[in-house]
């Protein structure tokens, strides 16, 4: 693309709309900004972008203003078949996203990691093995910092670790990752995909430009992402917990790699197989980069998660607080309930894209998990999927702040109140991320009055033996039963 004559239309004003803007500016390009959103913190992005150059359209100009346009930049929430994309294609526009604009400008291998769970965790894992073994990896796309933004950086002697989504999937069609890694596929993002064959077909489009020269790491054990051997010219690397296969395998308690012992299953902090997988398929993309063992197993040893994704934020009167904001599908809220250890309150719901919940509940039926509370927008779907597989020990508050209240509440000393969605937040929070730092909000919250409420109404009341008894507290405000929001 020439960018100083021709004109860029970016819609969607998020992460990655922002980066595409200052990516176009910065190369000369005339940038036109769109938001169906008009709220604080849209207005302030456009002010900022405004002050270098793009210039904002308003709706009721967007098909003019559009019809004038060379390229049209869509923001990952926006789906392809939404009426702008559609009308620019029809016009003869080119419609692209910010991934497909970051994969035209890079200079250096990257590795492309997509599958429905377990990306941002195999992504940050492969980033810290390769930094450990002197390498100038960088963690991007869908996670961490935009493409765009991070090329600079990466310049021709660095390795873009990409996290790519099957929304970003739909507009790219450039990118030919040295390494391209497949973790898995279970139902997700129907609302947008609408069917399971359609949402298999993106995830394969990863593939799609790869030569006899590249990678193509794939989980054995899944059969979906098994067959996608079958259509591509890639050579295939495989990972599996259950084989010995060609790439990388557990064996006697080790990481293998091609007959090779890697390091001791031990090194590895998280636990759970799911963790094991993501880290046999970042083992393998390490290997394909020329990575010692000895880089490997102190990245493993060392690494600690991802935010937001099966993680202890603290305690309050004996009860513990998990993040799992993270799951936001049903496969993912499932490895979560089989990898937390002791009982658990589950708080489930959001917004709905579109699959079922019943084998959520089939799981949950087999678990730790002692009381479901249902919140969100979704909320009477996944009541009636409950009901449907006999699942009764529930509790349906849609309000977030509130379901985190009760279920606090519910649970007993020395159990858990997990946050394991299985839906998107869309409903109430603008991301994930979002909702987890609330939920940590809401637990200091919890905190912080429980404490307050202890100094104020501990009373000294007289015994009958003369003794001084310590009377309970009383019950705090959220116990008392708050109104509803």
């Amino acid at each position: 693309m020439l960018f100083e004559r021709q004109k860029f239309l970016v819609a969607g004003l998020s992460r990655s709309g922002i980066a595409s803007a200052e990516y176009l500016r910065e190369h000369g390009a005339e940038v036109l900004l769109y938001d169906d959103v008009d709220d604080e913190n849209v207005q302030k992005t456009r002010e900022r972008l405004e002050a270098i150059g793009c210039v904002s359209v308003r709706r009721e100009n967007l098909a003019e203003v559009s019809a004038t346009c060379d390229v049209l930049v869509l923001s990952p929430g926006i789906p392809v078949d939404h009426p702008l994309p559609v009308s620019f294609k029809r016009a003869g526009g080119r419609v692209l996203g910010e991934t497909e604009l970051g994969a035209l400008g890079l200079r250096c291998p990257a590795v492309g990691v997509t599958g429905t769970n377990g990306k941002t965790t195999t992504v940050t894992m492969l980033e810290s093995i390769l930094q450990k073994a002197g390498k100038k990896a960088i963690a991007c796309g869908n996670v961490g910092k935009p493409i765009t933004a991070c090329l600079k950086e990466l310049g021709e002697d660095g390795i873009a670790v990409a996290e790519i989504s099957s929304f970003q999937l739909e507009t790219l069609t450039s990118f030919r990752p040295h390494v391209a890694v497949v973790l898995n596929i279970t139902e997700d993002h129907l609302n947008r995909h609408y069917t399971l064959e359609n949402y298999i077909f993106l995830k394969s489009r990863i593939l799609k430009n790869a030569t006899e020269s590249e990678y193509a790491v794939l989980n054995y054990d899944d059969p979906i992402v098994r067959g996608f051997a079958e259509h591509t010219k890639a050579k295939v690397i495989w990972f599996s917990a259950a084989e010995r296969v060609n790439g990388g395998y557990l064996a006697d308690g080790y990481f293998c790699y091609m007959g090779e012992k890697v390091c001791a299953e031990s090194d590895l902090l998280l636990e759970g197989e799911h963790n094991r997988m993501n880290a046999l398929a970042a083992i393998c993309a390490a290997k394909l980069f020329g990575v010692d063992n000895a880089s490997v197993a102190e990245a493993l040893s060392s690494f600690r998660g991802v935010r937001h994704r099966i993680s202890t934020i603290g305690e309050v009167d004996g009860v513990t607080f998990i993040d799992d904001s993270k799951a936001t599908n049903v496969d993912s809220a499932v490895k979560a309930i089989g990898s937390v250890k002791g009982e658990s309150v589950l708080l489930v719901g959001g917004k709905d894209k579109g699959y079922s919940y019943e084998p959520l509940f089939e799981a949950i039926g087999n678990s730790h998990v002692c009381h479901v509370v249902i919140y969100g927008e979704n909320a009477f779907r996944i009541l009636n999927a409950a009901l449907k597989t006999g699942y009764s020990a529930l509790t349906l508050c849609k309000p977030f702040e509130i379901a985190v209240r009760v279920a606090f509440l519910t649970a007993k000393r020395g159990q858990n109140v997990l946050l394991s969605p299985a839906s998107a937040s869309f409903d109430a929070f603008r991301s994930y991320e979002e909702r987890g730092d609330r939920f940590a909000e809401i637990m200091e919250e919890l905190r912080a009055e429980r404490s307050k409420n202890r100094e104020e109404t501990e009373l000294v009341l007289p015994a009958e033996n003369g003794i001084p008894e310590t009377a309970a507290p009383v019950l705090s405000e959220a116990v008392n039963g708050e109104g509803d929001e």
